[in-house]
């Protein structure tokens, strides 16, 4: 098996640090440290028009300043009934003033006469793995639902209280964390993050 024996995870948000590390300590990743570990690291402008080119300029981005391999990822909420919005700006949309619960009224606002038939959405995520001797790799993970009319459940951030799980009957924020990760579109990519880093040779840093 594969030994990355350390990782920067190109994040600050906590909430997505504990989505990811239960999947990488079965892959023997001794030292994680995140962006709250670097403050030095500045805001890195997302300057892509694609989660796959945010994704990997972020990674790069980290692994340049940090010398160690680096994980980053562009992740969002695409609805249909929009036009793909709020797609690569989903972490800002409506603007900087906005918190989630504002940017989760935003959308119900956009849609509030658009019928339950026309509701379709996603989530999508890009996870890019960069490494100092400039190999990037990167894997995509979706999940589909619906809008929802107004936002459900306590659990999770973002958009996840107004994405509604047709097969579990909830909302991505009704869901326990556990299950979450089971399904998510991020779990999704880190997962086939995983199987790539078990099937690279041995790397130890």
């Amino acid at each position: 098996m594969n030994i990355l024996m350390k990782l920067v995870i190109a994040t600050k948000n906590q909430n997505k640090v504990r989505e990811i590390l239960p999947v990488l300590e079965p892959l023997g990743v001794q030292k994680v440290s995140t962006l709250n570990d670097y403050p030095e690291i500045h805001n890195i402008e997302e300057t892509g028009t694609t989660f796959d080119e945010n994704a990997s300029i972020k990674a790069r981005a980290v692994c340049v300043h940090t010398g160690l391999p680096s994980l980053a990822d562009d992740s969002g909420l695409e609805i249909d009934a929009l036009n793909g919005e709020p797609g690569v700006y989903s972490a800002r949309y409506g603007g900087s003033s906005l918190d989630d619960t504002g940017r989760n009224q935003l959308v119900l606002n956009k849609m509030i006469h658009v019928p339950d038939s026309d509701r379709a959405g996603r989530f999508v995520c890009v996870m890019a793995l960069a490494f100092p001797d400039g190999r990037l790799y990167t894997r995509t993970g979706t999940c589909e639902g619906l809008i929802t009319h107004e936002p459900r459940g306590t659990h999770g951030f973002g958009y996840d209280p107004i994405f509604y799980l047709e097969e579990h009957r909830k909302t991505m924020a009704e869901l326990p964390l556990a299950e979450k990760n089971r399904i998510s579109h991020r779990a999704q990519a880190l997962h086939k993050i995983a199987d790539l880093l078990a099937s690279l040779p041995e790397t130890k840093t």
